[in-house]
């Protein structure tokens, strides 16, 4: 059965949208490239977001920690992501890696969430809270990385009772195993659908009253 998004209780989360990670130049963009490249994540992602403003459905940005100076120096466990972080300052507060792609720029009334110091969204965040107020009951994943902070966001937000859209072309990772591991083995496991993006943009429209 095709899936169907009231656009008062359907947002999309676009995770870590950093030009570090989706901009030429960017310190995560030379691994991400081939992946992304591949599968059209920039035009994706455009076309997602414009017609989730068309449609009324709601964006909602799901920043990651960007990088200060003595960020997890002191912590008793940091993860390996975080030390690669630490190590390699991804997407640094104040830094053009830092902001947003010019592309994926929040409009008036849209949500930024706290920035999420792991890989869910929701953890130590006020997203919960953020999608709570909004009314929101479905969600849409897009962004990056697929295996890493879409797919802890998406797991999160089935434990907390919402409806998961992946969008299988609209996110990237850095390797095709990674892509294959998100939407094959794991996706299946959480989200309500895995869909194209053409496919989402197909419910969308046809969700209009």
């Amino acid at each position: 059965m095709a899936e169907t998004y009231d656009p008062r209780r359907t947002a999309v989360l676009l995770v870590d949208p950093y030009n570090d990670f989706l901009s030429e130049g960017g310190k995560v963009w030379p691994r991400l490239e081939p992946v992304a490249g591949k599968v059209g994540l920039l035009d994706h992602l455009r076309s997602v977001i414009v017609s989730a403003r068309a449609t009324g459905v709601r964006v909602v940005f799901v920043p990651h920690r960007r990088w200060e100076p003595g960020d997890y120096e002191t912590w008793d466990h940091p993860t390996p992501s975080q030390r690669k972080i630490q190590q390699l300052h991804h997407f640094a507060r104040g830094s053009w890696g830092g902001e947003f792609h010019p592309d994926f720029q929040p409009q008036p009334g849209e949500v930024v969430a706290q920035e999420h110091w792991g890989s869910s969204g929701f953890a130590n965040t006020d997203l919960d809270m953020q999608l709570k107020q909004h009314g929101i009951t479905h969600v849409v994943l897009v962004g990056v990385l697929a295996n890493t902070c879409v797919e802890a966001t998406a797991r999160f937000a089935m434990e907390l009772g919402h409806h998961v859209t992946l969008v299988r072309d609209a996110t990237a990772a850095l390797s095709p195993e990674m892509m294959h591991a998100a939407h094959e083995l794991n996706g299946p496991t959480y989200a309500q659908a895995i869909v194209t993006t053409n496919k989402l943009i197909a419910a969308f429209d046809g969700s209009q009253p």
